[in-house]
């Protein structure tokens, strides 16, 4: 995730929390958009994707809006479900990616066509005169006659990428207006959730192992022409991380910073699933890629670094106030195995922290650590110096190991900053465990 995380006379910066719950405004749910990708559009990020609100049937395909890739506002449903056909009930719609041709002045989505039982193996278009737009859905087919499930796009050479699980993973040519497939360019080993990047002439193509909704160590190829020959396949994160337990969807370029976009998905409870962004290194013919708990991206100067240290308050701290029906609760994955729960519901329980320090007059990102036991998400009204925001808490993986939820809040300087926890519309916040901002 990308939090604000900057001093008033600092440039803009962004803080990522790879597998936190990030709540958007417009709906103050965690964002939906799975199996997206990032495109920038004058001076404003669009994030779109895959809505799993409630399961893995088709439901809408979101867009996102952000000027700082730090605060996501639900934009609209750029396709939405219709009563029958490719967009209708238990159907499936994934992967949606966007190019815009300037000769059309349009912009075209293709997205991954399918049955609930994954048979029909097509690609669908649909075009927008804006990026964040109402899209006209015009159809699906087999391009070239061939299946197609995960799918890719890449401008530079206006190409069409898509799996076919029994031909390979296929580089097919686009038409003039991007609305249809012209000629096959090139095929590929077996992979799925193909994306693409050019880095100094050289291609690199990345794809995940067919393993379903689990993870697996996804890997690269290159090659200096689209039409090969491309090179052996090889791991760009840690052998056997399972690529930090997620699936390729993009590779974007941030002003110069390289970053791979991917799924941690949640098979039994998909809305849950999260997003793995981390910095991706390309040099020469040779991609690589650390795991890490944060790290700092700074758009505007296009650099990145790693994370500043951080300063860790427990909530069960005897400075700490309790009220209502709040109790300090056993947490078997918690810090010090103690969290404060039963915040919030008809017993209005609520959580004071009197006293977060910051060394500056900022705007910085809170991590909060929680549990959450239910299979849908809780929220909780989370003021912060008097002023209201709502925070989205998505389930616990396992039931029991805490997650965390980001907040990009103003803080005072000093150590008289106010953080309250209650309910928001009469429901229960999750446990909170602990809060982890910058030391600095």
């Amino acid at each position: 995730m990308f939090i604000f995380n900057a001093g008033v006379l600092s440039p803009l910066k962004s803080k990522a929390v790879p597998g936190a719950t990030w709540t958007a405004k417009g709906t103050n749910q965690h964002v939906q958009a799975h199996g997206g990708e990032i495109t920038k559009v004058g001076s404003t990020y669009y994030w779109i994707g895959e809505n799993k609100l409630s399961g893995s049937a088709f439901q809408s395909i979101n867009c996102y809006s952000s000027t700082d890739l730090v605060q996501w506002t639900f934009v609209n449903e750029l396709l939405t479900l219709q009563p029958d056909g490719d967009l209708g009930p238990n159907r499936v719609v994934e992967r949606p990616h966007i190019i815009y041709n300037s000769q059309t002045s349009t912009y075209v989505m293709w997205m991954h066509i399918d049955s609930s039982d994954y048979q029909e193996a097509k690609a669908g278009v649909a075009t927008s005169a804006t990026i964040c737009g109402d899209y006209s859905y015009l159809g699906s087919s087999r391009p070239l006659g061939f299946e197609s499930r995960d799918i890719g796009l890449f401008k530079v050479a206006i190409s069409f990428l898509k799996t076919h699980r029994s031909n390979g993973l296929r580089i097919d040519k686009l038409s003039p207006d991007y609305l249809t497939v012209e000629s096959t360019v090139h095929i590929l080993d077996d992979y799925e959730s193909p994306a693409m990047y050019k880095s100094n002439g050289i291609y690199f193509m990345f794809g995940s192992s067919m393993t379903g909704w689990n993870a697996n160590d996804n890997v690269y190829s290159t090659a200096t022409s689209l039409s090969g020959p491309w090179s052996g396949w090889n791991k760009f994160a840690a052998p056997g991380s399972n690529t930090y337990y997620s699936q390729t969807t993009a590779v974007v370029s941030i002003n110069g910073v390289l970053m791979y976009m991917g799924d941690r998905w949640e098979p039994n409870n998909l809305m849950s699933s999260t997003y793995i962004w981390l910095p991706l290194t390309i040099s020469g013919t040779t991609a690589t890629m650390d795991n890490r708990n944060s790290w700092i991206i700074n758009p505007s100067a296009g650099t990145w670094s790693p994370a500043p240290a951080e300063t860790v308050t427990e909530a069960e701290a005897k400075t700490n106030t309790l009220t209502g029906s709040a109790i300090i609760v056993s947490c078997s994955g918690c810090s010090g195995y103690q969290a404060v729960g039963w915040l919030g519901g008809s017993g209005n329980g609520a959580l004071k922290f009197p006293s977060i320090a910051s060394s500056a007059s900022t705007t910085t990102t809170i991590r909060i650590q929680q549990e959450n036991g239910d299979t849908e998400q809780r929220y909780g009204n989370v003021t912060v110096n008097g002023v209201s925001n709502i925070v989205a808490f998505l389930p616990s993986r396992n039931g029991n190991t805490p997650g965390t939820s980001v907040l990009t809040v103003p803080l005072k300087k000093g150590s008289a900053n106010v953080i309250k926890f209650e309910a928001y519309n009469g429901g229960y916040v999750a446990d909170i465990d602990q809060l982890i901002l910058p030391s600095s």
